[in-house]
């Protein structure tokens, strides 16, 4: 039995007031990740700061015409919201492709950027991991890593981020907004989330007494030449092996501006600007995205058990890049590969 106290936040400022008052509380909103690390006993929040209704709620369009999405909206509202479809539908796409209907009904944006990796070795407090306890060891090393990370991974952790919505909006090249003790502040996307180096407890750039309050989106949203591609060991409720999220801008068959982010492959959604520079002024062909492919993966290492995906994520960086070009999205009802 874990025992904690409730409290339920007034308003933003309350909140940070609250989670600064004592370094083992937790945020809850909808609970979807929380919730499971509690009955696993690997979070023990000594309170837990209910924030479900702070105005953190809205979508609403920016000063410089993108769009801004409160922390407390959920999933499935973000996807079918008629702006986000229209415009970002790369990112209605992702947050479609992840989970089921009822866990986006609950789960709210800011709660999807700051899930935990679903490594089971991080799950099981039976089995050393650095995460739990600094110092104690990978046990994913030398075990089970077929899930595991093949890019930016270090010898203290090989664990992968879990979100679809992520991979999305690091490929949109969105900015997190925060609060906290000394005001409000902006963080660039590809800035909020951590590689594991020798601290991979660390996951994100959020201080301990900050709260996520929004996602800002930029004008820009690829709504004509896009795709989502998630390759998964089964077709819905299951976490990515490989998934590409994909935004082209075309000038007649040359690209003209290109954004490709991975998701399953490391410790936080991987953008390149390498590879999306080698796309940038090139014909939209086979040959231009196989080598961009070869761009993205150059550094990546495989495991015992995951060597597969690299030559899976290659291929998958092809297929997703030759959906964009062509107009034809990866379909998330339909879920063939297209």
């Amino acid at each position: 039995m874990i025992n904690f106290q409730y409290v339920r936040a007034r308003d933003v400022a309350d909140a940070v007031r609250l989670i600064s008052a004592d370094p083992a509380a937790k945020f809850i909103a909808g609970g979807t990740n929380l919730i499971d690390l509690m009955k696993g006993d690997v979070e023990r929040p000594s309170h837990l700061i209910d924030i479900s209704r702070l105005p953190l709620k809205t979508i609403e369009k920016t000063e410089e015409n993108g769009l801004r999405i409160g922390a407390l909206v959920p999933n499935s509202d973000v996807a079918y919201h008629l702006q986000v479809a229209q415009r970002y539908p790369m990112l209605a796409s992702a947050i479609l492709a992840g989970a089921s209907p009822q866990l986006r009904n609950m789960a709210s944006t800011g709660g999807n950027l700051l899930q935990r990796t679903r490594c089971p070795y991080f799950y099981d407090r039976a089995t050393p991991c650095n995460k739990r306890g600094a110092g104690s060891g990978c046990s994913a090393v030398t075990g089970l890593n077929r899930m595991h990370a093949i890019l930016g991974m270090s010898g203290a952790c090989i664990a992968t981020h879990p979100s679809d919505m992520c991979v999305a909006l690091a490929a949109l090249g969105a900015t997190v907004q925060v609060a906290g003790l000394t005001g409000e502040r902006t963080i660039a996307f590809s800035d909020f989330h951590c590689l594991p180096g020798d601290t991979p407890r660390r996951e994100t750039t959020l201080e301990p007494n900050e709260i996520v309050t929004a996602i800002a989106l930029p004008p820009q949203g690829f709504a004509a030449n896009y795709s989502y591609l998630k390759i998964r060991d089964r077709l819905s409720y299951a976490f990515a092996l490989i998934s590409v999220a994909v935004g082209l801008e075309l000038e007649g068959d040359r690209i003209k501006e290109a954004r490709l982010a991975l998701g399953g492959v490391a410790h936080k959604p991987w953008r390149d600007p390498a590879a999306e520079a080698a796309l940038q002024g090139q014909a939209a062909d086979r040959a231009t995205f196989t080598r961009a492919a070869d761009v993205l993966l150059r550094d990546a290492k495989a495991f015992q058990h995951n060597a597969f995906k690299i030559g899976l994520a290659h291929r998958a960086v092809v297929r997703a890049l030759t959906q964009a070009a062509n107009g034809t999205p990866q379909s998330q009802s339909n879920k063939k590969i297209a």
